[in-house]
């Protein structure tokens, strides 16, 4: 069942979507060659942590850390782990809290020093398509709407979509109906009604569209091994324009 939310619990959402986008700047700032993916995850934990909330993300469905931290050709659900993070990687944090019984979910591809002119576009494109998707996310549009508009977007510019995974419905659990593929047809799929709050998360590689399970059962990998980045942000359905409850204004500060 879709559930449509009162204004109460989107400002809880709204609390959780901030929280996030925090912690997504904060580790951001952390971010640089020789750093070890798992102190990223330690930092964002204790982060968490110290500003009320719980990590959205550790134990959800035995999932054992606090972020998601996918390198270059992890698509996503990357582990943390004692990778050195290279001069020209790309790193795609994923984070999640809970806090006063509702989730946040949201994520950033961060550059690691100087990055190639290919993979900053690749960068590009995919938060552009992100934004593309937010603006068909209104009341009586269809998640179809919302996929066309990301796929479109990324395959005009030679660009794969990541068909096996999708954005989703949040609130008192961190996935929830809607699913809200990155892919589709205008006017199909589910409607959406205003006051819904969804995650639309665009996942998109340099090179074809097919992913491998990694043999610890989360990280998925592109099958050609090329790059991939994913943007995710929380928005509530409205009418005539969603509203952004993530922010990526703290992580743009810091550039």
């Amino acid at each position: 069942m879709i559930k449509v939310r009162t204004e109460e619990e989107i400002a809880l959402l709204r609390e959780n979507a901030i929280l996030v986008s925090k912690t997504l700047a904060e580790v951001g700032k952390r971010i640089v060659p020789g750093v070890k993916t798992k102190d990223l995850d330690a930092f964002a934990e204790e982060y968490i942590r110290d500003n009320g909330a719980v990590p959205g993300f550790l134990g959800y469905g035995g999932f054992p850390y606090s972020l998601c931290i996918s390198v270059n050709e992890y698509v996503v659900h990357g582990f943390p782990s004692d990778y050195v993070l290279k001069e020209g990687d790309i790193v795609s944090i994923d984070c999640g809290t809970v806090y006063k019984g509702y989730y946040g979910d949201s994520a950033y591809t961060f550059a690691c020093g100087e990055i190639s002119a290919a993979d900053q576009a690749l960068l590009d494109t995919t938060e552009q398509s992100l934004y593309k998707g937010i603006e068909a996310a209104v009341a009586g549009a269809r998640t179809g709407d919302i996929g066309y508009a990301v796929q479109s977007y990324c395959e005009q510019r030679g660009y794969s979509v990541v068909r096996e995974l999708v954005g989703h419905g949040i609130g008192r659990n961190m996935h929830e109906s809607p699913e809200v593929p990155n892919y589709g047809r205008r006017g199909h799929g589910v409607k959406l009604a205003e006051n819904t709050v969804i995650c639309i998360e665009p996942m998109i590689n340099q090179g074809v569209k097919e992913v491998y399970l990694d043999d610890n059962g989360w990280g998925v990998y592109t099958a050609d091994r090329k790059k991939s980045a994913h943007f995710e942000m929380t928005v509530v359905v409205r009418k005539g324009a969603a509203e952004r409850l993530t922010t990526y204004e703290f992580i743009e500060k810091n550039k």
